[in-house]
């Protein structure tokens, strides 16, 4: 058995949504979906029914674009992540706020953590303040729709949520056993280093937190899973592999090979496999 994953299906997309309606079954793996599946409970509830049935279990986080409150939606902030939560628990697929599952494959004892941590605005140049950091991103004429549509309610803010997922996170993920390994999952990228886009490099202030830049030596990963940024890769530090694992829009793919967008994160490449 393999344990894939894959992000960013954006299913709002109808180029997206049949992609997602061609992958094939593996009917004894499990696979991650690593946020931003789409921005309604309608969306996530489409990716879960066509896929539930062709994997032996679904692990779920949740990206930005599932907490945006659109037009007409009833939820906002806390309340939009509870309502997605009960949907995945309807199709039996497994969430932040369930007990991390222990990987039944090969290897060493190991739990599949699946995260959400949001962003605290840190992944911001060191000369640059927090009370800088929108008008530093202005300057190339980047904002995101997060600060439009992504509400924190009951939180004050996105960085106290934030401040509030990291604390509760660490503490849950504290109480594994020294001896057991982990998969780590979530949307952002874990460590401020990998949030790098050539193509609009001051976005990163919605790529995450300075807070986890050392989970995966703290918390023993095998592997850290993360979408996001659109830009897929594999490569390894600390003898971990990090995956980015995006779909992304219909320019950054190829609709005719959906399967080669399923990564598998165990049972792990050799050392010698291209990275």
């Amino acid at each position: 058995m393999r344990l894939l994953a894959i992000s960013d299906l954006h299913v709002r997309k109808a180029p997206n949504r049949a992609l997602v309606e061609a992958l094939p079954a593996h009917p004894s793996d499990w696979l991650i979906l690593a946020g931003d599946l789409g921005e309604s409970e309608e969306d996530v509830a489409f990716v879960l029914r066509t896929l539930r049935p062709r994997f032996a279990q679904l692990l779920w986080v949740p990206g930005n674009h599932e907490l945006w409150t659109m037009p007409g939606s009833p939820h906002r902030g806390v309340a939009k992540y509870e309502a997605l939560v009960d949907v995945c628990r309807a199709h039996g697929t497994l969430t932040p706020e369930d007990p991390y599952p222990s990987w039944p494959g090969e290897g060493p004892p190991t739990v599949i953590a699946p995260l959400f941590l949001l962003y605290d605005y840190s992944f911001r140049p060191d000369g640059v303040s927090r009370e800088q950091a929108l008008p530093w991103a202005a300057e190339h004429h980047i904002l995101c729709t997060d600060e439009a549509l992504l509400h924190p309610d009951p939180h004050p803010s996105r960085e106290a949520w934030c401040e509030a997922r990291v604390r509760a996170t660490a503490a849950r993920l504290d109480a594994i056993p020294q001896g057991t390994r982990t998969v780590l999952v979530n949307h952002f990228p874990l460590r401020r280093h990998h949030a790098v886009l050539p193509l609009v490099p001051r976005f990163t202030l919605w790529c995450g937190t300075r807070q986890t830049d050392d989970w995966h030596r703290t918390y023993r990963a095998r592997a850290v899973v993360y979408g996001h940024l659109h830009i897929r890769k594999r490569h390894v530090e600390d003898d971990v592999a990090f995956h980015e694992v995006s779909l992304g829009y219909p320019r950054q793919y190829d609709p005719a090979m959906p399967e080669r967008y399923l990564r598998t994160i165990l049972p792990e490449a050799p050392a010698e496999a291209p990275r």
